[in-house]
Order: structure tokens, then C-alpha cells, then sequence
């Protein structure tokens, strides 16, 4: 991405579909459920322990995801009600976008550990 490839909007925001996908998934928490998601992790509970994420926040999340189309909710149990999150086609799409943030993270951020 070149930095002169888009003209400057002078005087008002520039338009911009990172900006507009960061709007849906450029949050942390967000970032991670899709992670769990993609790693085949479908129940609220599993999702919460994966990510370390606070109840109310996961359940905010997940239903914003749901709204967005990343994710649809399926009931697997009536007595008591109990559901699981999937990732729909969209949602499957990000995945590569994760995987070059891991590989990002790994490169410049993570410490390695190093046999001495």
C-alpha cells in the first residue's frame, strides 16, 4: 500500500474500507473470538476461557459479530437453552488477515524464548 496511491481529502475524512472493516472487527476482544471461531471453538463458555474475555463483553461481542454477518448463533440445547457461534462465509474470510497479524506479532512483537 503505497502512500501516494490515494489522493488527500481535503477537509474531511478519507474513505476507507480498513477503516470501515476496523469498525467491525478492529477490536481486541473481536479479534480473538474470531480467532476461537476459526480454531473450531464454538461455545460460549470455551470461547470465554480461550480468550480470557469478561462475560457481558464476549456476549456484546458475539451478538455484534452476529449483527455484521461474521457469525451466526445455533441452538444445540433446549433444556436449559444453550447455543453455539459459527462462523459464516464471511467470517471464514478474515482468517487470512488473522494469520498475517500472527505472523506480524510473532516477527516484531512476541519475545521468543532461546535455549541457552
Amino acid at each position: 500500500m503505497s502512500q501516494g496511491s490515494e489522493p488527500t481529502n481535503l477537509g474531511a475524512p478519507r474513505v476507507c474500507s480498513i477503516a470501515d472493516a476496523l469498525s467491525v472487527v478492529g477490536e481486541r476482544w473481536t479479534l480473538l473470538v474470531l480467532r476461537e471461531l476459526g480454531f473450531g471453538v464454538h461455545r460460549f463458555n470455551d470461547i470465554q476461557t480461550n480468550t480470557g474475555a469478561p462475560r457481558e463483553t464476549l456476549a456484546l461481542r458475539l451478538r455484534k459479530l452476529e449483527e455484521a454477518g461474521l457469525v451466526e448463533r445455533r441452538r444445540y440445547s433446549e433444556h436449559p437453552p444453550r447455543d453455539e457461534y459459527l462462523l459464516t462465509r464471511a467470517g471464514k474470510d478474515i482468517f487470512p488477515v488473522l494469520a498475517a497479524l500472527r505472523e506480524w506479532g510473532e516477527t516484531h512483537v512476541t519475545p521468543r524464548t532461546r535455549a541457552s
